[in-house]
């Protein structure tokens, strides 16, 4: 196999990478499992393991670490590289578009539709996540208290992430094995040093030339990087929670309309965080600014996947056998559950709802509508998107452009 092949290979899945994680990792299964004798099944499910315990988009890591398995940090960066600049180059086309027509009344009415979607595609991912993480009564339990955590007390969404792992790692009695491949820690540690100056010296300059929207941009970007466990939908939340209430960035309709968009897209749906990063950036300096802060917004968002590929792909057989973690990571997992029960209540009320107030409930608060401003024509919308999805099964590319269609019929009517 010559780097050529491998460009060719990983350039067809960048360009066909629609769907989610799950088609993803299904398309690069068959591409490099089933099609390619590049790597062995046993190889393919050990490294997707590996993955799923790390932050960031799965997949894409998962991308990476076969360029990194067949052809050294070159294909690596390769695989990488390839897997996310497809849908970073339609994020940034559909987000200027946004930005610049998204407050006619028929781009609005357009994306009523698809917001209703995304209410669905949110409930359907609550549902697959809540069927594979919740195996046993204490995930239940963890998974209410995230839940209340986050909706009612506004804990941060990285608290929650650790505080789920210690307790996963203490409820779990194994211990484990003796055979623990022996890995060089000074190669790890010269791999760290390169790839986290490769991530945070471009802060730095970031930074110092611009400390008011720039800096503050990349650093939270950075930040979420670190915490992006269980997936795009978990994250969702705290980057909602972040930019819409405390950073004013975007308001939770847009942040809809973001998540929307970026399902339609190939690459990894926290490219989310690229149009979220150009809407800003064109509200505070227009086109020129909204194009840094989307190369901004990119380069922290994905520079740490690299990081941690690299430094911790030769550690995989030996995490692969560590019981602890493995108890860690399916406590998260549980947690991230009643995180994305938050992310759909905080969607739906919004999108149903004009009007919303606060009920104070001792140290927190929960969101309650106003059931005078229902809105009956998102009401309908959501649930024929619901029908479509959730029973027959229709495709999701289809099914947002039916959503946006019908949007745009019900404002007309």
């Amino acid at each position: 196999m010559t780097l050529a092949e491998l460009t060719r290979v990983f350039a067809r899945i960048g360009v066909l990478s629609f769907g989610g994680p799950a088609a993803q990792i299904a398309l690069m299964h068959k591409e490099l499992v089933e099609s390619r004798p590049w790597l062995t099944e046993a190889q393919y499910l050990r490294a997707l393991s590996f993955c799923m315990l790390l932050p960031g988009p799965e997949a894409m890591q998962l991308a990476t670490y076969a360029g990194w398995r067949l052809k050294g940090v070159v294909g690596g960066l390769i695989a990488g590289l390839l897997f996310v600049l497809p849908g970073a180059a339609v994020i940034l086309a559909l987000a200027l578009g946004y930005a610049a027509f998204g407050g006619l009344g028929w781009v609005q009415a357009v994306f009523l539709g698809i917001k209703a979607v995304v209410v669905v595609i949110v409930i359907e991912a609550l549902l697959k996540i809540s069927k594979r993480a919740l195996l046993r009564p204490a995930h239940w339990v963890i998974a209410g208290v995230a839940f209340v955590a986050i909706y009612v007390l506004s804990v941060p969404f990285p608290m929650i992430i650790l505080g789920a792992g210690v307790i996963g790692a203490a409820l779990s009695n194994k211990t484990p094995p003796e055979d623990a491949a022996p890995v060089s820690l000074n190669q790890t540690m010269r791999t760290t040093l390169i790839w986290a100056s490769i991530w945070l010296a471009p802060l730095g300059v970031i930074f110092a030339i611009d400390p008011d929207f720039l800096g503050p941009l990349g650093l939270f970007f950075s930040k979420l990087a670190l915490v992006t466990f269980g997936g795009a939908y978990a994250v969702l939340a705290y980057m909602t929670q972040a930019v819409v209430g405390d950073l004013g960035w975007l308001t939770t309709p847009e942040m809809m309309d973001a998540l929307g968009l970026a399902e339609t897209t190939p690459g990894p749906l926290i490219l989310v965080t690229e149009f979220v990063g150009i809407l800003a950036g064109y509200r505070e300096g227009g086109i020129g600014l909204a194009l840094v802060a989307g190369i901004v917004t990119l380069w922290v968002t994905f520079a740490p996947c690299f990081l941690w590929i690299f430094a911790g792909a030769p550690y995989i057989d030996w995490l692969a056998s560590r019981p602890r973690l493995a108890a860690a990571l399916s406590a998260i997992t549980a947690a991230v559950v009643g995180v994305i029960l938050n992310l759909t209540l905080w969607f739906a009320v919004n999108l149903f709802f004009a009007t919303l107030g606060e009920v104070p409930l001792g140290f927190g608060a929960v969101l309650v509508p106003d059931l005078a401003s229902l809105d009956w024509v998102a009401i309908l919308l959501a649930l024929a998107a619901g029908y479509l999805l959730l029973v027959r099964h229709m495709n999701l590319i289809a099914v947002l452009g039916i959503g946006g269609l019908a949007g745009l019929a019900a404002s007309l009517v």
